[in-house]
């Protein structure tokens, strides 16, 4: 299934500020609570600036880019991220996916920036509703499903360039979501290295994930809707229940790795 990512970038950017414009600013987002209502508009508003400059100006290096000074005041907030979010997303529209950008991933693409950005818009949306009390609004199971896919691959799974990876091969999780039937099959692993900048990782939690989940047997599962499913990764709350079962010791390094977050 191909989503349209242009389109839930648009919806949830603006979800979020419609939701944020009459929060209290001194209101704490839950879900980051050293934040506040304001830090929150600021955030995604720089977030999506500097990927829209990024894609609008071809950029292969970041270090060109020139970072935005805060907006003083709400009124000043809320103007620079209609103003943003509008960069980023006729960018996005006006570039082929596989046009050449800088990225922090291995895929150097405008293909990735959408679907990162997608997402990005989506958790922050989630962020907006719970620090305006506000029920979740409906999440595509699609997308979420592509959410679960892209936190366990790209957000947590793999290790550094400059490490090596010890993969536990009966240490295995099947995520699965509920509703679409989308199923990953996880390997808890480790990874060890030094960084280019001189930190020494020994024995660093990660994840493997397969390229496609065969069936078979798994020493544990962790099922929910894709909805359900994409919240807990990201530290976000559930509606349903996220059910885990199987080996303990198993489920204790997933939750390990999970815990670490996602910054």
């Amino acid at each position: 299934m191909t989503l349209d990512y242009l389109a839930h970038l648009r919806e949830d950017s603006a979800r979020f500020v419609a939701v944020l414009r009459d929060a209290p600013g001194d209101a704490q987002v839950p879900s980051c609570p050293e934040w506040r209502t304001d830090d929150l508009l600021w955030h995604l508003g720089e977030v999506q600036h500097f990927w829209g400059v990024i894609v609008r100006d071809g950029m292969l290096d970041p270090d060109a880019y020139v970072e935005p000074v805060r907006p003083v005041g709400r009124a000043a907030l809320l103007a620079f991220f209609e103003e943003a979010t509008a960069t980023l997303q006729t960018a996005l529209a006006g570039a082929d996916p596989s046009e050449r950008r800088w990225t922090w991933s291995e895929d150097q693409t405008v293909g990735f920036i959408r679907r990162r950005q997608a997402h990005e818009a989506l958790v922050h949306r989630l962020d907006a509703e719970l620090t305006a009390d506000l029920p979740r609004a409906a999440v595509e199971p699609a997308l979420a499903g592509d959410g679960v896919d892209e936190a366990l691959r790209v957000m947590f799974g793999g290790c550094p360039p400059w490490a090596t990876m010890t993969v536990d091969a009966s240490s295995t999780v099947r995520v699965r979501a509920t509703d679409t039937g989308g199923s990953w099959l996880v390997r808890v692993a480790s990874f060890t290295g030094t960084s280019p900048a001189g930190n020494v990782y020994d024995g660093e939690p990660t994840i493997e994930v397969a390229d496609v989940d065969e069936g078979g047997d798994a020493a544990a599962t962790v099922e929910g809707t894709a909805a359900d499913l994409d919240c807990w990764l990201w530290g976000r709350p559930t509606i349903g229940e996220v059910e885990r079962d199987g080996a303990e010791d198993v489920l204790a390094g997933f939750q390990e790795v999970i815990s670490q977050g996602i910054e």
